[in-house]
């Protein structure tokens, strides 16, 4: 393939994109696809010799595209949105065929200055004042990973870089008992160990108790061990809760910890002042993730993280060899050097051209909807025989199960909501997954899709109704 053959399959992908998009309606959400069926539609070996874009794409369509379950289907309700939009898929096409390593700014100054520029914007949409200063991450999770990484580092001066963490006291990590997995991921994987996070008890709210919080620390010092960092959450993976920041962040100031606030899908609500109420005392944090790939209508993968001391980023993570070195260097921001990663991608080149096309008002008008549909939802099923709302509407996400008359509480009535759930995602129409809250299997809906109308929130609570409908009769 020569590069001007980009014109002719260019263009030919770029009309089969329109077409999967305007098609998706017609098509199943989730593929009725089991392990194994796309490896044994492979070749065991690589081809010798070069294969046809023609034959390759038509494999493409054939082979791959039948058995992937689609995202950005204006039905999909489960886990969280993974966004896209045309503009955002038209800078992916832009990034991919500049192909630049964004690792320092000499490598990509666009690349870098964009990236600063772009997340100032987005640092002023959301509304969380201001000395922040923003880094993209490939994800929340090494967002939380970089956070945990500064934190180990700052508990101990520094030395944990050199020396490593033999013979250092237990460092401890405070966390809601709602925390995402990624935090826990974090703490192992940065040699603190999973059982020194520890878990702080949550109110009827869901909410992280302060004095809970407290008297951890008080009793970790106590122990001789290292209070290290707090964990808070704005918007929980399973029901979408929240820690109050303005009594949580205040103990771990007072206290000299490091604060990270995980609000990866959650955070992009806050471009609606009038939805800002669950995030007060944000600007308490030491760092801050939110996911535009989530809820800004961004492809993946693009992790906005905003951190108040990028030297303590830098004392952790930067490392330069000689062919590294920027000349000159003192006025410029080189983000692999704040970061995991030492490769980059043009991250921020699609999430300006989406604030760009879209407009903050435009934004925002989604996810105002996106909020109202999902009360509307939750009110329609809470008014209807046989369901019950487990947890409110929280911005875009509630939870529910049905409860038959004649089904007691426990592992027939979870059995129950598992039928529905397999039936509902069996279906095609739509796609939910489940969760436990309280002790109970509930069903989660969680509404983000760019594609989603009012009409596709009609369909899916008639569904939702009429595949329940069986089962409320057992």
């Amino acid at each position: 393939m020569k590069n001007s053959d980009l014109k002719t399959w260019g263009a030919r992908a770029a009309a089969w994109s329109a077409d999967y998009l305007d098609s998706l309606r017609d098509r199943p959400v989730r593929p009725a696809t089991r392990p194994g069926d796309v490896r044994a539609s492979l070749p065991a070996a690589p081809p010798m010799e070069a294969e046809s874009v023609e034959t390759v794409f038509a494999d493409f369509e054939s082979l791959v595209v039948p058995h992937m379950t689609n995202w950005q289907h204006p039905r999909f309700f489960a886990y969280f949105p993974a966004n896209s939009s045309p503009p955002s898929v038209l800078a992916e096409w832009l990034t991919a065929t500049l192909a630049a390593q964004c690792m320092l700014w000499q490598t990509s100054p666009a690349g870098t200055e964009m990236e600063t520029h772009v997340l100032d914007w987005l640092r002023q949409m959301t509304g969380i004042g201001e000395g922040w200063h923003g880094v993209i991450q490939g994800g929340a999770g090494l967002a939380t990973l970089s956070a945990i990484l500064t934190a180990r580092d700052k508990a101990l001066d520094w030395q944990s870089k050199e020396a490593g963490l033999f013979g250092q006291k237990r460092l401890r990590i405070y966390a809601s008992s709602h925390t995402h997995s990624s935090v826990e991921k974090a703490v192992f994987l940065s040699g603190i160990g999973r059982d020194n996070l520890v878990k702080i008890a949550a109110d009827d709210e869901g909410a992280m108790k302060p004095d809970a919080l407290q008297a951890a620390i008080d009793a970790d010092r106590a122990a001789g061990h290292i209070p290290c960092a707090v964990v808070a959450v704005l918007g929980s993976t399973g029901v979408g809760v929240s820690d109050r920041l303005t009594e949580i962040l205040p103990i771990a100031r007072a206290e000299g910890l490091f604060s990270h606030v995980d609000a990866a899908w959650a955070g992009s609500a806050l471009i609606c002042p009038e939805l800002r109420d669950f995030a007060r005392g944000i600007e308490l944090a030491d760092s801050v993730v939110m996911n535009p790939h989530k809820w800004l209508m961004t492809n993946f993968d693009c992790s906005a993280h905003f951190v108040k001391s990028v030297d303590d980023f830098k004392k952790t993570m930067s490392i330069t060899p000689a062919y590294l070195m920027t000349q000159d260097a003192d006025d410029i921001t080189d983000y692999s050097q704040m970061t995991m990663e030492l490769g980059r991608r043009f991250r921020a080149l699609k999430l300006w051209f989406v604030i760009r096309c879209y407009g903050v008002s435009g934004l925002q008008k989604i996810i105002r909807d996106h909020v109202r549909w999902t009360a509307e939802l939750a009110d329609r099923l809470a008014a209807t025989q046989g369901f019950e709302i487990t947890s409110p509407p929280r911005l875009g996400l509630f939870s529910f199960r049905i409860r038959p008359a004649t089904v007691s509480d426990g592992e027939a009535l979870d059995a129950l909501n598992a039928k529905l759930v397999d039936a509902i995602n069996g279906d095609g129409t739509l796609y939910l997954t489940q969760t436990v809250h309280d002790g109970r299997y509930v069903i989660r809906v969680s509404v983000g899709t760019t594609a989603t109308t009012a009409d596709d929130i009609d369909i899916v609570y008639k569904k939702i109704v009429e595949l329940a409908e069986p089962l409320q009769r057992i």
